[in-house]
């Protein structure tokens, strides 16, 4: 097994190399406005560092969000290119399961990540595993009753303190967290979801409400 994985739902452009038992190899650079111009050139240099072609890669672990619209599709959008040209399958994983696996808490706790416009994206865990409620989007005021008194991990909680006084480490999901996740998940006979994006909430850009329509004369 060689699993490729990535994320783009985050600031983070992150890619990893997982051979069914550990990373092998990993690379994470944090800015929002370059996902499209990061990712590949990320893949090259982990593959190079790896001694491996790109033909090695038995399957695609990609980070499906929630996320904000730009961003995630680049990381989807590589995905599918990548499974279709090799044949390989391509597997879809929570952002927020890769977050809250690499915080590795044992008990109840929160991950949050920005959503922008005053808003987070939000699930509740049981463990480091286990996801119990979302993946939501919310003002933080509004879910203050239900994550109150729970450790919260993710640069969205790292912004709102009143809401998650409790809030750490890491802020972005690492491939690395996505792959080992998901190598675990296989080797245990789960079935992972299609890496089709969760973005919870209709893109920024819209079609104005009122424009010219030009019809030919």
């Amino acid at each position: 097994m060689l699993l490729l994985a990535l994320d783009t739902a985050t600031p983070a452009v992150t890619v990893a190399l997982h051979d069914g038992t550990a990373v092998i190899a990993s690379s994470t650079q944090v800015d929002a406005r370059r996902h499209g111009e990061l990712l590949l050139p990320a893949v090259d240099r982990l593959l190079a560092e790896a001694g491996l072609g790109l033909d090695a890669v038995t399957g695609i672990v990609a980070g499906i969000g929630p996320g904000p619209y730009t961003g995630l599709r680049v990381g989807l959008m590589t995905a599918d290119t990548f499974g279709l040209a090799l044949g390989v399958p391509v597997y879809g994983v929570c952002t927020l399961d890769g977050l809250a696996y690499a915080a590795d808490i044992d008990g109840p706790f929160v991950v949050a990540t920005d959503a922008r416009r005053k808003e987070v994206y939000w699930a509740r865990y049981a463990d480091s595993r286990t996801r119990v409620t979302g993946p939501a989007v919310n003002r933080p005021a509004d879910i203050a009753g239900e994550v109150a008194g729970l450790p919260a991990v993710g640069a969205g909680a790292l912004l709102y303190p009143d809401t998650f006084p409790q809030a750490h480490e890491p802020q972005h999901v690492s491939a690395a967290a996505l792959a080992s996740l998901a190598a675990e998940r296989l080797a245990a006979g789960e079935e992972l979801p299609a890496p089709r994006p969760l973005y919870l909430r209709r893109p920024d850009a819209q079609v104005p409400k009122s424009y010219k329509v030009v019809t030919p004369k």
